[in-house]
């Protein structure tokens, strides 16, 4: 649902890998943002209103993403998706940070534009500490990229995990995504991705962002 930016971006990326789609949106000027060879349907109408979301095909739909520019639209409409239709994988854009942690507790997948840019910004500026990257729908367990004291440098992921209780899920490494194991040894402008319990994350920052007590591999 919404054939704005994201919309019309996501709609190209989703045909380009081979499935199907339906772009919902009540505007249909909107649909000039797709390319003339868009092979999707394109449906004009609410995209929280059941009978759009039947004429685009939610009865045989494996996901569904409320990505127009109101807050209100893209929740109601990600619950009609989920709740009336069945559809298991969905997600709602939202820009207020504080309603996207709500939505997300309730178990609505969210991206938070808002929040996500400046902590893309702001995390090229300052350390932050640690950035959700996922929470699951109870809100008890996070995926962060969690900034590091230097000192952590050159120890592996098992001295991390001991001294954190986290879990170092991956590393970034210039492009390329590692998946740790326990000798994994963090270098040098690795960035750190973690998983945690959310009651633990202040701690786990707490421990990652001062040097280690002992800096020599165990």
């Amino acid at each position: 649902m919404g054939c704005g930016r994201v919309g019309a971006s996501l709609a190209q990326e989703i045909e380009s890998r081979g499935h199907s789609v339906a772009v919902v949106d009540q505007n249909p000027d909107a649909f000039r943002r797709l390319p003339a060879d868009f092979g999707g349907q394109k449906v004009t109408g609410i995209g929280f209103d059941r009978d759009t979301l039947v004429q685009a095909g939610i009865d045989d739909t494996y996901a569904f993403a409320a990505v127009s520019d109101g807050d209100n639209s893209n929740v109601l409409a990600a619950r009609v998706a989920r709740e009336t239709f069945g559809v298991e994988n969905v997600v709602a854009r939202i820009y207020d940070p504080k309603r996207a942690e709500i939505y997300q507790r309730l178990g609505i997948p969210t991206v938070a534009t808002v929040r996500w840019t400046s902590d893309q910004v702001l995390r090229r500026m300052l350390p932050l500490g640690a950035t959700d990257e996922y929470r699951d729908p109870s809100g008890q367990v996070r995926l962060a990229q969690v900034d590091y004291h230097r000192g952590w440098t050159g120890l592996s992921a098992r001295r991390i995990e001991a001294a954190t209780g986290a879990r170092v899920a991956f590393l970034t490494r210039y492009t390329d995504g590692i998946i740790a194991d326990p000798t994994t040894v963090l270098q040098e402008n690795d960035v750190l991705h973690v998983l945690m319990r959310a009651d633990d994350a202040a701690r786990v920052e707490r421990t990652l962002t001062h040097a280690p007590a002992d800096e020599k591999d165990a």
